[in-house]
């Protein structure tokens, strides 16, 4: 599936390059349209998508400072970001109201969720941003072109390619959490060759997480501790004017000193010693693209893979928990023109996952392992069309045919109008989605003599969102509201009699509606503003689902006050919500505060060669806990230096 999003993005740079050769030779200035590739797997402008997805660019993140993919994420409409603590703290993303594990994370294509994870899902904690060029946040069920796992979205990144003379970057900072920070890059093109290599070191010595409300008496805190170091690669060759051939290569090795819940304890309390947890995880891919027919049929062959390696050696005298799974696809897509307006994709992928744990129980005994093993083989369709030239719509259809549980079939249609005159945009999809049991819940031991359960069937979903968007003053003013919905059932929970076990007994139902105004006031000075309001209940127990936040809403600005001078800020309110307190998991839920958070950032261009830039976070200290019995990080200040080539 890698290829269909750096195709898009090459066929999306090839427009704007021709867009901007022609205002070069008309002496013209010509407005870039602003695509999406995650919506449709094809390059498409913005304006023609009926789906809702928000765009963030590497001049995004290096504007506002964002290090970890968190951080970037935390500003967008529609997702709540539970983060424990500060850098390195574990993440789970709940986008429009649907579970942590119902959103798919693709990094340049490869599916980077971890097999060996109970819930299947990717701590994305660990995702570094400076290699980073895009991240598009996709949002509705989208199984019909992306298959399992994908009920409330898709989180698709994109590395960055190595273009035009060789450049050559190092970049320095510190400040507040015993941060410092170091990266490196390299990346360039020539003749037929493109590449791009780039190391980050990422650290941060003391991150205070633990309120003293959950210590016991007479013990003091321990800061986290948090190293990330992240290689990459991204090369390519056009071996001949029809074929070209790709690699991409992404390592991190992380490790993370934490106060661990002693769970022998009631109420549970940190342990005095900490716990020390590693991960190694290795995401590649390979493939070759191929225009037959003189262009007009385009073929990607690829092979991806996913490896995480996790370890956790908490203060008792336990050998360390280990955790591996892997992940390998073999995929084929195929994008031709049938007719003008109208483009088809063809697609196939066979994949397989892998895991094998090893933890030892809480209460003491022998060692609890296994070792387990799934496979999926897939084909899909999708047909992207322009009628006239106001109406466009996309549709798909993917059958997805798992080793374990059959057949799943999945769709998705989402039309866009543009209507006369006011230019407004109308939009709306339907879609259906699931997700597959993972390998822990079909086939994992664990404490309280926990046994899977190789019945379970998938969680399944069916949503749809109706929309519009109104431009206005010549698109200097643009604002819009979505409704959306989905409906889940076949939840797998957890359940204690007669077994330990899981089972399909879930129903949950998700919906709200997203509002949004851009305020361009001149050339240098932006505005941004969204409001996000979701309900989201079990249809079972009819109470609230827990870490969904009713009401969220971020503010935006940016100035650029000179060709030197670079300033943002940004505002995020979150709402109440339900959660558990740290220290009484064995009680009912129950509503706790929000908080808004002010973050602020500065680049100074002093050169061609030299830039320097900070930022304050957190600006007005605010205190809160996310999830509760973590403590997020209060004001800190950092700064740094960025020197280049070119």
């Amino acid at each position: 599936m890698g290829a269909r999003f750096r195709l898009a993005a090459a066929s999306a740079v090839a427009v704007i390059a021709a867009l901007e050769a022609a205002s070069a030779q008309q002496g013209a200035s010509v407005v870039l349209p602003e695509v999406t590739v995650s919506a449709t797997g094809i390059a498409t402008p913005l304006d023609q998508v009926g789906s809702s997805v928000t765009v963030i660019t590497a001049a995004d993140i290096a504007r506002t400072q964002r290090r970890t993919l968190p951080d970037v994420l935390n500003n967008v409409p529609g997702l709540n970001v539970v983060q424990t603590g500060g850098p390195g703290g574990q993440t789970a993303i709940f986008m429009r109201g649907t579970n942590s594990n119902h959103v798919k994370v693709l990094l340049d294509g490869i599916d980077i969720g971890d097999p060996s994870t109970p819930n299947g899902a990717i701590d994305l904690a660990h995702i570094a941003t400076g290699d980073i060029d895009r991240v598009e946040v996709l949002r509705g069920p989208q199984g019909g072109l992306y298959g399992a796992n994908a009920i409330g979205g898709v989180i698709s990144i994109t590395t960055k390619k190595g273009e035009g003379p060789a450049k050559a970057s190092a970049t320095l900072e510190g400040g507040a959490l015993g941060t410092f920070n170091q990266s490196a890059a390299l990346s360039g093109s020539k003749d037929r060759f493109d590449y791009a290599f780039s190391v980050a070191h990422l650290r941060s010595s003391h991150v205070d997480v633990t309120p003293t409300y959950v210590l016991p008496p007479g013990q003091s805190a321990n800061p986290n501790s948090y190293d990330n170091m992240t290689y990459s690669t991204r090369l390519g060759a056009k071996v001949t004017d029809d074929l070209k051939v790709n690699l991409i290569g992404r390592y991190t090795d992380i490790r993370l000193k934490y106060s661990n819940d002693d769970p022998t304890a009631f109420p549970s309390s940190p342990y005095a010693t900490r716990s020390d947890y590693g991960n190694k995880a290795f995401f590649g891919r390979a493939e070759a693209v191929y225009a037959a027919l003189d262009g007009r049929f385009i073929n990607t062959l690829g092979v991806n893979i996913a490896d995480n390696r996790r370890t956790n050696q908490d203060p008792n005298t336990n050998p360390p928990t280990t955790n591996d799974g892997t992940r390998t696809a073999v995929n084929w897509r195929g994008e031709v023109a049938v007719a003008k307006g109208h483009t088809l994709v063809l697609g196939a992928e066979r994949s397989s996952e892998r895991a094998n744990t090893q933890t030892y129980a809480m209460f003491g005994g022998a060692p609890l392992s296994y070792s387990a093993k799934n496979g999926n083989t897939a084909g899909y369709a999708e047909l992207q069309s322009q009628f006239a030239e106001r109406f466009f719509i996309v549709g798909n259809v993917r059958v997805d045919d798992d080793d374990k549980f059959g057949s799943h079939n999945t769709w998705r249609v989402a039309p866009a109008f543009l209507v006369p005159g006011t230019e407004t945009k109308l939009k709306g999809s339907y879609g259906t989605a699931f997700k597959a049991p993972t390998l822990y819940e079909l086939y994992g031991v664990g404490d309280f003599n926990y046994v899977g359960n190789p019945n379970l069937r998938p969680e399944t979903s069916r949503g749809w969102e109706l929309g519009f968007e109104q431009p206005l003053l010549g698109d200097r003013l643009r604002f819009g509201v979505t409704y959306f919905r989905n409906d889940i059932k076949d939840l797998i929970n957890n359940v204690f009699a007669p077994v330990n076990t899981y089972v399909n007994v879930g129903k949950a139902k998700t919906e709200g509606y997203e509002a949004f105004v851009d305020v361009k006031a001149s050339e240098r000075l932006r505005f941004h503003a969204d409001y996000t309001r979701t309900d989201a209940t079990d249809e079972i127990a009819n109470t609230e689902l827990l870490r969904r936040p009713k009401h969220k809403a971020n503010f935006t600005a940016s100035y650029q006050a000179n060709d030197a001078l670079g300033l943002s800020a940004s505002v995020v309110y979150v709402g109440p919500w339900m959660d558990f307190d740290r220290q009484g998991l064995w009680f009912p839920a129950r509503d706790f505060q929000g908080y808004t958070v002010v973050n602020i950032a500065a680049n100074y261009v002093v050169n061609q060669q030299v830039t320097v830039f900070g930022r304050v976070d957190n600006l007005f200290d605010k205190r809160y806990e996310v999830p509760v019995g973590w403590k997020a990080p209060g004001v800190g200040v950092f700064g740094g230096i960025k020197v280049s080539t070119l």
